[in-house]
């Protein structure tokens, strides 16, 4: 028996890898993807979410690219970028190639020429395209900064015919200010905050009702100790609840109690023993 058996759950609730599928529309979630489907449905070229780590930028970045890639009026993409030493060139050609443009040369020209013919069928067809970057606090080079800023500037008299959406830690503005004329065309700018105790347990809950489970084994004392801890940071809620219910099979204890969530933040050294 694992742990899922054992407390009613078909899979596992907390694992840190992003899953659409447990998506929570927290109010903080909920108001930066409005923002950020404002900034691609007027097509105002360049938007940015900027956020700490653990908060949730990737599975609001792949909850936007299912939502967008369902409507039959925007061509959309995501790029997640994995290490700083990417260069423009590879950039360009990376969002040429995803967006379908025909890409047979090294040359940089012939290359652009090929992407604004691709955008122009977009706008033909009344598509708004747009390009989702994750981790684009990687983006570091003023190069790829003043790539960007080129490919913002395949436009109309009224609209952006290529928007790019930049999802980062806080470094990433600090990049984009390495081209002053960059950051001057950040049209929407939105962060995520920390979870409030409320969003944090309905967090918890419904992550579990996807998970298949009835109930919550965790106690309200226990919600409260997660929520301090964790600093209201999705991901750390995760690791502090995956390690409980775990902690919590080993002992045999269908309900999580404050003196079992102790041991696992003492464990996961979030808790001092002066601090108990």
């Amino acid at each position: 028996m694992d742990y899922e058996t054992f407390y009613g759950f078909n899979r596992k609730p907390f694992s840190t890898s992003p899953d659409e599928n447990f998506y929570f529309d927290s109010p903080e979630h909920s108001k930066a993807m409005k923002k950020l489907l404002h900034g691609i449905e007027n097509r105002l070229g360049l938007s940015i979410l900027v956020a700490d780590i653990g908060m949730g930028k990737t599975t609001l970045a792949r909850r936007m690219l299912n939502l967008l890639s369902s409507n039959d009026d925007c061509e959309v993409s995501l790029l997640i970028i994995i290490h700083p030493d990417i260069t423009a060139d590879w950039l360009l050609k990376k969002i040429s190639l995803q967006l379908g443009a025909t890409v047979e040369s090294d040359e940089k020209v012939k290359t652009i020429a090929e992407l604004y013919k691709r955008l122009q069928e977009f706008h033909e067809e009344d598509k708004k395209v747009a390009v989702l970057i994750d981790e684009a606090n990687m983006l570091r080079g003023k190069d790829i900064m003043e790539e960007i800023r080129g490919l913002l500037n395949i436009e109309t008299e009224s609209m952006h015919l290529l928007n790019f959406v930049l999802f980062g830690l806080p470094e990433m503005e600090e990049n984009l200010k390495k081209d002053e004329p960059l950051y001057q065309r950040v049209a929407i700018r939105t962060t995520l905050k920390p979870l409030d105790f409320k969003s944090v347990v309905d967090y918890i809950n419904h992550r579990i009702k996807v998970a298949g489970g009835k109930d919550i084994p965790f106690v309200e004392d226990s919600l409260k100790l997660i929520h301090h801890y964790s600093g209201g940071k999705p991901r750390m809620v995760n690791i502090i609840c995956e390690n409980a219910l775990l902690e919590g099979f080993l002992e045999k204890k269908k309900e999580i109690g404050t003196e079992l969530l102790k041991v696992v933040l003492t464990d996961l050294a979030l808790l001092k023993s002066e601090d108990d």
